[in-house]
């Protein structure tokens, strides 16, 4: 405890990293206070609130703000949206590639690319989100096409806001803004979930609600396991000669492959899929039994068929990102140029091969921990636990959050580091974890 209060007082006596998290936390009140206002022209006490499918999954990331038909009510989705086709786009378009290697002002003319994408998203999704909306919430003084195009101005000003927010967190703030606000937006459902599943047990049932805290706690443990594993490829360098003309040694150093390289992209890929074959069955629904049967099924989360299906997805999702997100031939010319290589195999194709083989046999156990990680919510939900308590148990909303809070104390760590090097290091608190810093890619 003493060398947690001692670290807090560390943190607050750097002034940098102080502003910092100030500015961070007043940040993250602005975009709390957005998601409670309500779009001019609807009565919040007639809307809906529950939202099923993607749209509850939409709901989670935004902490309400979507069932609350708020200003912010599509976040920061839409620029996520547009970040990932500009991402596939640099993989299959010769002309973003060329930007991507532009470096500085290639990344800005992407950016502008993802920005402009991001209105034309938000529009477009902004229709969707008011044929979403219940007539009834709607002031019939109002309702009309004024009132969606100037409720779709609206929704897209704070689409672009929550964007401003996200990168003004990441300028003046602590870490990456864009991930801090959609961890902002789950975390605020964590308490009412508590809360709400402590209220299902009552207090004759508290040591049940003990376990499954207990239970949780290992399941955070894992899933920041997953999310940090990663393989070391050796890599040696060649002997160099220096200015007095002696040889120095060959550095020694590796290649890290996260076990994990896809992230959380194969969860929200399969679960964007997973409901395509119940809409679709749909519109058969009253003409075929075996429609029926596939509507029922897969609108049934915890159906051994659903969850057999969402994880044989992220399974192949994870092997399909990772193969767009880590290339073998750009590490292997990489490491050519700059004079290293991996001992016992040969430069060139031979080395592009072995990292493509290693890269193969971990991701492996890694798209299958996934899909465990993704299915364990209706696990959860099998026990009797609540469905918004469930949520937590795994799938997005974990890994989000396990990844974001990592990314920040890393952070803060590396500014404790600057200003008490000495002190820290003689603690030891940051030897193991200095281990595993990645030296060469």
């Amino acid at each position: 405890m003493k060398k947690l209060i001692s670290t807090i007082k560390n943190i607050f006596a750097i002034e940098d990293l102080r502003v910092r998290i100030l500015n961070t936390l007043g940040f993250i009140a602005i975009f709390r206070l957005g998601s409670y206002v309500v779009l001019p022209g609807i009565d919040p006490n007639q809307l809906g609130g529950n939202s099923q499918g993607i749209l509850g999954l939409l709901d989670a990331f935004l902490g309400g703000a979507f069932s609350n038909a708020s200003i912010f009510a599509l976040g920061i989705m839409p620029y996520i949206s547009a970040s990932i086709v500009l991402q596939l786009l640099t993989i299959a378009v010769p002309y973003f590639q060329k930007l991507q290697k532009e470096g500085e002002s290639g990344r800005k003319k992407i950016n502008q690319y993802t920005r402009v994408l991001t209105i034309v998203i938000t529009l477009a999704q902004s229709v969707g989100f008011l044929a979403t909306i219940n007539a009834e919430a709607i002031d019939p003084s109002v309702a009309g096409p004024l009132f969606t195009i100037s409720s779709m101005i609206i929704l897209t000003a704070g689409t672009m806001f929550c964007m401003w927010l996200g990168e003004k967190i990441t300028d003046k703030g602590i870490g990456n803004g864009i991930s801090m606000l959609i961890m902002i937006g789950i975390v605020s459902r964590l308490p009412g979930a508590l809360v709400g599943e402590a209220l299902a047990l009552g207090l004759g049932r508290a040591l049940i609600f003990i376990v499954e805290l207990i239970v949780l706690f290992f399941v955070v443990m894992s899933v920041v396991m997953l999310t940090q594993a990663i393989r070391r490829i050796p890599v040696q360098y060649a002997k160099q000669v220096g200015g007095s003309a002696s040889l120095q040694a060959g550095q020694r150093q590796f290649i890290p492959l996260k076990v994990n390289a896809a992230g959380v992209m194969p969860i929200i890929f399969a679960q964007s899929l997973m409901f395509l074959p119940g809409m679709i069955a749909s519109f058969w629904r009253n003409e075929s039994d075996m429609a029926n049967e596939i509507g029922n099924v897969f609108s049934d989360y915890t159906s051994w068929q659903y969850n057999l299906s969402f994880a044989v997805l992220i399974i192949i999702f994870t092997f399909f990102y990772t193969a767009i997100s880590v290339n073998p031939n750009q590490i292997s010319d990489d490491l050519k140029r700059s004079g290293g290589f991996v001992p016992g195999v040969k430069p060139g194709l031979a080395t592009s091969e072995f990292i493509d083989e290693v890269l193969t046999r971990i991701t492996l156990p890694g798209a299958i921990f996934l899909a465990i990680i993704a299915i364990l919510p209706s696990i959860a939900m099998l026990f009797g636990i609540t469905r918004e308590f469930a949520a937590f148990f795994g799938g997005t909303s974990l890994i989000i959050l396990v990844g974001v809070v990592l990314d920040t104390l890393n952070q803060i760590e590396s500014y404790l580091l600057m200003r008490h090097y000495d002190g820290m290091m003689k603690s030891g608190k940051l030897r193991g974890r200095s281990k595993n810093i990645a030296v060469a890619s």
